[in-house]
């Protein structure tokens, strides 16, 4: 060994012989270990010793011997292993080998080759390791083995911790790149715009599984009922409400877009959308202050005056009349989708600080029963078995709130062998909750033995540090309601938890006992941040905010004034109409004396405003 050998290692096991010559080892052989198992001899002369081996060890099985000629080796080889199953090579001439070969590998098994001389080993070898593994041989380059350790050994370190967010996006900020489309357009900023083609595939497949909206766009495309309407949008940014949005410009609309969830965006989606012209400001693992610079972003633009928003969570909205109050008093109409935004809305009415009218349809029927209900029944086991892997059966589970998505999610559970119980707050909802044959319960009572934990309630705090801290070892959490808060996040980031990134989205928190729970999207919506929801049922609900503009848009001065309004029944009917034919489902007309002795429209609409589906 007229080369340096570092970070190998050699042991041989039974059977094996080594015998080698002063020209073998004319290195230094230096922190070497060297195991020997039962029928193992050793026979070393003064010549085998002769050069430098640090930190090395190198592992042969039965059998396996070892040899090679001068003109094996007429080359430099570095960071390469070789080896031939089950054969005896000849002896190699130095032509061939002339050559340099650079972190080759060949693996091989039970190999038997003819003996070496002392013209075999003139050659420097750097950084290079044999093992067998009966027979297979792992070759690693300089750079992996810099580092010098006696017994080869690498102790994880469970106490390592990451900053930041669970996204698995790590590179250069969007804000800080310069993207054009195949157009020249700059007034966009996502993730990476080569990804557009991605993206357009993904809209197609859910337009397919969209029958209602792509209806509505086929039926009032030609009138452009939205002629004129400038719409800032903050919704999720997903190929469902892509969908959407291109429907809403088929309608005559100009939009701008930002997502209302940090975690929420699908990046090839929102490029796909740029790509199309639409200026949209969305990626995947925004940070807070992304977040409100791409909402703010969508408000103010030259020549832009928006008379109509789309809000998911009321942000918009917010920022909007926090920041740009006159420029919010000439909005025509706000369209608001979820219970956190809706609760924005009437707490702005009740104070009279809402000088628009805005239309909930969060509670209208085709949203809540759809939307809610079904959508949700669907998407919270595919997010828990897509982060965790989790076997339901048997599991115990704490549904915190018993509304439609609380009982969307326990009709799920409960199928697969759960067993549920729920906390309320509502004794409606709990007398509900007890008929469907679920335990209702308070947290404290039971938050020491259960296995997963999902709120659904749309409030603040719901888990707290202390129910963190009495939860059980591997214990989920995550959230299905809309707001962030449900779950107390900030209460974990203290210097005595550990955060250890398990992959996108998921997380183990860990105490100083080594107590660990698993946080699911950091509290944030657990079925759009890690899986999706079914596009069907996002065809109902986008249906129900596209005829909700509309409306809001065309209606006369005077029709509605600074305060919530819901959707009118009319409306809804006319959304759950557009799905029926993809079921192939026909309704039953009533005759004239049916329609006079209910009192109804043969036309609908077919309930009062306070019958409850």
């Amino acid at each position: 060994m007229d080369g340096v050998v570092k970070n190998g290692s050699k042991g041989e096991r039974e059977g094996d012989k080594t015998a080698k010559t002063k020209s073998e080892m004319d290195g230094v052989v230096k922190n070497g270990t060297k195991r020997e198992r039962e029928g193992e001899k050793t026979a070393k002369t003064k010549s085998e010793m002769d050069g430098v081996v640090k930190n090395g060890s190198k592992r042969e099985r039965e059998g396996d011997k070892t040899a090679k000629t001068k003109s094996e080796m007429g080359g430099v080889m570095k960071d390469g292993s070789k080896g031939e199953k089950e054969c005896v090579e000849p002896a190699k001439t130095k032509s061939e080998m002339d050559g340099v070969v650079k972190n080759g590998r060949k693996g091989g098994k039970e190999r038997v080759e003819p003996a070496k001389t002392e013209s075999e080993m003139e050659v420097v070898v750097k950084n290079e390791s044999k093992g067998k593994n009966e027979g297979d041989k792992t070759a690693k380059t300089e750079s992996e083995m810099d580092v010098t350790s006696e017994d080869e050994s690498t102790e994880y370190d469970s106490s390592t911790s990451y900053t930041g967010s669970s996204s698995d996006e790590e590179e250069i900020n969007p804000r800080d790149k310069e993207q054009r489309t195949s157009k020249g357009e700059t007034d966009f900023c996502v993730r990476k715009i080569e990804q557009h083609g991605f993206g357009r595939r993904e809209i197609e497949i859910a337009e397919q599984e969209m029958p209602g909206l792509m209806a509505l766009r086929k039926r009032a495309q030609a009138d452009h009922p939205l002629r004129g309407a400038k719409i800032v949008g903050c919704t999720h940014i997903t190929a469902q409400t892509a969908v959407l949005i291109e429907t809403l410009v088929a309608l005559g609309a100009k939009v701008r877009w930002s997502a209302c969830n940090i975690y929420s965006t699908q990046n090839e989606v929102a490029s796909a959308l740029a790509e199309a012209g639409i200026p949209v400001f969305a990626w995947k693992g925004e940070t807070e202050e992304d977040f409100w610079w791409c909402i703010d972003r969508c408000i103010i633009c030259d020549s832009w005056q928006p008379n109509m928003i789309l809000d998911d969570g009321g942000d918009a909205t917010h920022l909007m009349i926090k920041k740009y109050p006159t420029m919010f008093n000439l909005i025509k109409g706000i369209v608001e989708e979820s219970v956190t935004g809706v609760h924005r809305l009437y707490q702005l009415s009740k104070t009279n600080k809402l000088t628009v009218p805005a239309m909930n349809v969060n509670d209208s029927v085709t949203k809540t029963k759809f939307d809610n209900l079904y959508s949700c029944r669907e998407s919270i086991l595919d997010a828990l078995k897509r982060t965790t892997d989790v076997m339901f059966g048997g599991k115990q589970v704490l549904v915190c709130g018993y509304g439609e998505v609380g009982k969307g999610c326990c009709a799920a559970l409960k199928g697969l062998g759960a067993i549920v119980s729920i906390t309320e707050i509502d004794p409606i909802c709990a007398l509900q909750a007890c008929m469907d044959g679920f335990r209702v319960v308070k947290l404290d009572e039971v938050i020491r033995h259960v296995d997963i934990v999902v709120t659904c309630t749309g409030n603040k705090n719901v888990i707290t540090r202390t129910h963190l801290d009495k939860m059980k070892n591997a214990c989920i959490v995550c959230n299905m309601g809309h707001s962030n808060t449900e779950i107390d996040v900030g209460a974990l980031r203290t210097t005595d938890l550990t955060w250890e990134k398990v992959r996108s989205q998921v997380d183990h928190i860990i105490w100083p006992d080594g107590k660990r729970i698993i946080l699911l999207a950091e509290g944030r919506l657990v079925n759009l941040s890690c899986s999706g929801i079914p596009s069907f049922v996002v065809s109902i609900a986008a249906s129900t905010q596209a005829l909700a503009l509309i409306e809001l848009f065309n209606a006369p001065t005077g029709r509605y004034k600074q305060d919530v309004y819901l959707l009118p029944k009319k409306m809804d009917e006319y959304v759950a109409s557009l799905h029926l034919s993809s079921f192939d489902a026909h309704l039953t007309e009533l005759t004239d004396e049916q329609a006079k002795y209910l009192g109804l429209s043969k036309a609908g609409p077919f309930k009062p405003n306070y019958y409850r589906y």
